[in-house]
């Protein structure tokens, strides 16, 4: 199998394929087992839809209206009605990545073969991907609970040839144009498929797997800000011996300080307490940042736990069983992800809470132990890093706003019946922005650490060969530092790439090791 194609089979899916296909365009195939799947399910609602019980998705309206019976002759025309009236949703586009996860995060619940959905669905479905073939799809529309319904109907209504879409080439232009120039023939849905296509919790669990990939590079890059912190604050690393975090043995709490030590190995600032400010213990912020930075990685791991169970699933309602039974459920509710959604936006929200609090410690003359006001060239003469401060106080403050839960919320619809939502969705958007902020947040304690070790060494002391890497790293991306006759606008834009793109990790590595 190439290493760029990612098949899809009966069993659900890995996180590592969802980003491989919504970040980096793998290409797309289903396996024979899918297509076998798919034809014996199809077969089942088949045979259903030609009896004159009604099913419901398969004969019947949807929703509230599941009472009506359709005909037969009407029933292509409900599948393409549903997915056209559903196709409702408003403001500014999702991300490309998004949209790409999400569609094919819907083709793997399609390929389980518990959706009644034909081969040929699922090998367009296939195609637009591989097509890059981008639907357009809106900010708002989906309430977590019986799919992240607008959201996929935007991108249903793409297979049909309808609605906008955006092309390999980021133009944007009608559906049937695109997929006429890429050889692929519109779908016409028939029984329970257009049902099928838009009953998942696809879009917020996309989001969530990306999240977390993004979360764990961070939290690495914030247990390596935290220790550049405490020794430019000529802290103590004494509170990262291994036997005081074996008593309270959280993993996530000893992985980050065992992080912190490697960073901090062979330091000649830390424990170095000037003798007119002595000092028993650090303040809060520098010495339980293991506390802090590993309780978020240990909800990061639950999370993950949550998101692996989420992958193997199948969603959708109705469903078709192994034993040939089509039956109603409530699988589609999503409020298993909503919840982690939720709590990884407090932990973000958390963590640059506190290295926002060491950030300003270390611009404080009154606390930072010996470093100029401001870490500026010329106190009075220019104000150093006091407003990159500000920005990340900003920054703090909206994280704080954005860890409010969004799946506390439920606001009924549908006259009723679907009265209670997860609001999974909105959870979803607004961890993106709240990641976002992290990584910008971090950034600007790397800018201002960096600048502090770099006056420390300017003192006669000695850092930690794994700081200067991280020094030198990010002179070489072109991150410029404060110049020897006056100080420059903080370069906090290219710090906040340096993050982004693990670079920081990666300098540090070689010096100690492997990191959590």
């Amino acid at each position: 199998m190439d290493m760029h194609t990612v098949v899809v089979g009966t069993s659900g899916t890995t996180a590592q394929d969802v980003i491989a296909v919504a970040r980096g365009n793998a290409r797309v195939e289903l396996s024979a087992a899918a297509v076998s799947a798919l034809a014996a399910a199809r077969d089942i609602v088949d045979a259903l839809a030609a009896k004159p019980e009604p099913v419901y998705g398969v004969s019947t309206g949807f929703g509230a209206l599941a009472s009506r019976h359709i005909s037969p002759e009407l029933r292509a025309q409900l599948q393409r009605n549903i997915v056209r009236s559903h196709a409702a949703g408003m403001g500014p586009r999702v991300e490309r990545e998004v949209v790409r996860a999400l569609m094919f995060l819907r083709l793997k619940t399609v390929a389980s073969g518990h959706t009644g959905v034909r081969p040929e669905v699922a090998q367009t479905m296939a195609d637009v991907l591989n097509a890059e073939i981008t639907p357009v799809v809106h900010e708002y529309g989906s309430l977590g609970c019986s799919g992240d319904l607008a959201p996929l109907s935007h991108c249903a209504l793409t297979l049909m040839g309808e609605g906008d879409a955006e092309g390999p080439d980021g133009t944007v232009r009608p559906a049937g144009e695109l997929l006429a120039a890429h050889g692929i023939t519109p779908v016409e849905l028939r029984e329970k498929e257009g049902l099928a296509l838009l009953n998942g919790t696809d879009g917020m669990l996309g989001m969530l797997v990306m999240a977390l990939a993004d979360l764990r590079s961070l939290y690495t890059s914030a247990d390596i800000t935290a220790a550049l912190s405490l020794e430019a604050l000529l802290g103590t690393d004494k509170v990262l011996a291994p036997e005081l975090h074996a008593i309270r043995p959280h993993p996530g709490q000893g992985a980050s300080a065992d992080n912190m030590l490697r960073v901090l190995a062979g330091s000649g600032l830390t424990g170095h307490h000037q003798d007119d400010a002595p000092r028993v213990q650090d303040a809060y912020s520098v010495r339980c940042a293991p506390q802090v930075n590993g309780a978020g990685r240990d909800t990061l791991a639950y999370a993950a736990t949550v998101a692996d169970r989420e992958l193997a699933s199948s969603v959708d309602n109705p469903v078709v069983l192994p034993d040939g039974r089509v039956e109603s459920n409530g699988n589609f509710h999503g409020a298993p992800v909503a919840y982690v959604l939720d709590f990884l936006a407090i932990v973000a929200a958390d963590l640059g809470s506190i290295a926002e609090r060491r950030t300003d410690r270390l611009l404080d003359k009154n606390r930072s132990h010996g470093l100029p006001p401001f870490l500026a060239d010329d106190p009075g003469v220019d104000s150093g890093l006091m407003i990159a401060q500000y920005t990340q106080a900003a920054l703090v403050s909206e994280m704080k706003r954005l860890a409010v839960p969004a799946s506390a919320d439920s606001i009924p619809s549908s006259a009723m019946q679907e009265d209670h939502v997860s609001m999974g969705w909105s959870a979803a958007r607004k961890l993106r922005t709240a990641v976002d902020n992290l990584a910008r947040i971090v950034a600007v304690e790397l800018y201002a650490a960096t600048r502090a070790v770099e006056l420390r060494a300017a003192q006669g002391l000695t850092p930690a060969p794994a700081s200067l890497a991280a020094i030198e790293a990010l002179r070489a991306a072109g991150v410029e530092g404060p110049g020897p006759d006056r100080f420059l606008s903080p370069d906090l834009a290219a710090a906040d790439a340096f993050v982004r793109a693990g670079k920081l990790v990666a300098a540090v590595e070689p010096v100690t090791g492997p990191l959590a």
